[in-house]
């Protein structure tokens, strides 16, 4: 079982793949990582030795993942709620950020729908 920064990386993929599962390492961090550590993409998780490990874990280290990232992230979103600007305010009430459209759909940030009663007509 190789773990790595507090994750536990899935035995059967491939190790170009398996990085992935840490937050902040995607395909092509992944793929920088392996060749600077000297171990294969196609290379199993469950196949790699404690010298690759020990050299994958070295170079992990002096990089900003998990925790660290996460919360990075989320100071830069409160920052930008706190000085108010249009990313900020967009954040703040739960709709898309980046421009999208919400007419029709922005369901994923809005949320279900909301149903709205009908007005009742007047009777004559």
């Amino acid at each position: 079982m190789a773990r790595i920064a507090g994750i536990d990386l899935p035995k059967n993929k491939r190790g170009e793949i398996g990085l992935t599962y840490i937050y902040g390492i995607g395909r092509s961090t992944a793929q920088k990582i392996l060749t600077e550590a000297s171990v294969s993409w196609d290379k199993k998780v469950q196949d790699w030795n404690d010298e690759d490990l020990n050299a994958i874990r070295t170079i992990i280290g002096e990089m900003k993942i998990e925790g660290a990232l996460r919360s990075e992230v989320q100071m830069n979103i409160k920052r930008l709620m706190d000085i108010g600007c249009y990313r900020g305010i967009r954040h703040r009430i739960g709709l898309p950020v980046r421009g999208q459209t919400t007419k029709n759909n922005a369901r994923t940030r809005k949320g279900r729908k909301k149903v709205v009663a009908n007005k009742k007509k007047a009777t004559k």
